[in-house]
């Protein structure tokens, strides 16, 4: 049993990219972490340059958040942490191919692990976090949750999910002291897209951003208590009001992403 009084943060997806990076900047921040990942070797890696650098206390929960009963584990694990304050719900990944071509299982995969576990872990996250009126939670959308886009299909929809599930939550919270963010980047420098083969065929130099970019404007709009979603970097603030108000004005980059995506890769 740890006898330490630090803030609690808990991020899936933890052994690599944005989930890295929220790991570091928590850490330095002064809160214990508790990382969740599938990759148990790189996850005790983590954890141990974490202790080293910050002097915290980094735990690793192996867990697929694409499996039921695993989801059940680790929600069972957050509704027993009495200094939990984030919780950052980052674990996700993208395929290619149409409806009809990919991989259904990985589909199954996706919408379990995009829709199911996000609902699961923050509504484990909520109770001792109103208990206390304090706590923040930062679910990881998308830019994508504004463009409906083929070979995306349910990427696409679950991240339109997940970013309305945090705009319709933070409304539920008003006054409670918990806070809310949709944190909803582009494209941005992390495996995500090396996991895909070429995942980043087609996509202009100018349109990337670095993860630590990324978690640190996300991390800033969340200290300011700033609006519920949060887009990092002002292109894609402009990206998003040209989704929003004249997509048309995207078509040759969008089809570009669309001849990419449409191929299909193992899963």
């Amino acid at each position: 049993m740890t006898t330490s009084t630090r803030p609690l943060a808990m991020i899936t997806g933890a052994s690599s990219g944005i989930g890295r990076v929220f790991a570091h900047r928590l850490a330095a921040s002064g809160h214990d972490v508790l990382l969740v990942a599938r990759d148990a070797a790189r996850l005790d890696a983590e954890c141990a340059a974490l202790h080293a650098a910050h002097g915290v206390e980094a735990t690793a929960l192996i867990a697929d958040l694409s499996d039921d009963a695993d989801i059940a584990r680790v929600a069972d694990r957050l509704r027993s942490e009495s200094r939990l304050t984030m919780l950052v719900s980052n674990a996700g990944f993208g395929t290619r191919g149409t409806i009809e071509t990919a991989d259904p299982a990985g589909q199954s995969r996706m919408l379990r692990l995009h829709v199911q576990a996000t609902h699961e872990l923050v509504h484990a996250a909520l109770p001792g976090m109103l208990t206390r009126r304090n706590g923040t939670i930062i679910v990881v959308a998308s830019v994508a949750s504004w463009s409906p886009t083929a070979g995306n299909v349910n990427y696409n929809a679950t991240k339109a999910y997940q970013r309305m599930y945090c705009e319709a939550l933070a409304h539920e919270l008003e006054e409670t002291g918990v806070q809310v963010q949709a944190l909803c980047p582009g494209f941005t420098y992390t495996e995500f897209h090396d996991r895909l083969g070429n995942g980043r065929k087609g996509i202009p130099g100018w349109a990337w951003l670095p993860a630590d970019r990324v978690v640190d404007e996300s991390l800033a709009q969340a200290r300011a208590r700033g609006p519920v979603v949060c887009v990092p970097g002002k292109r894609f603030k402009l990206i998003v009001f040209l989704l929003k108000y004249a997509p048309w004005m995207l078509g040759s980059l969008r089809q570009r992403y669309r001849r990419d995506r449409l191929k299909v890769t193992p899963e």
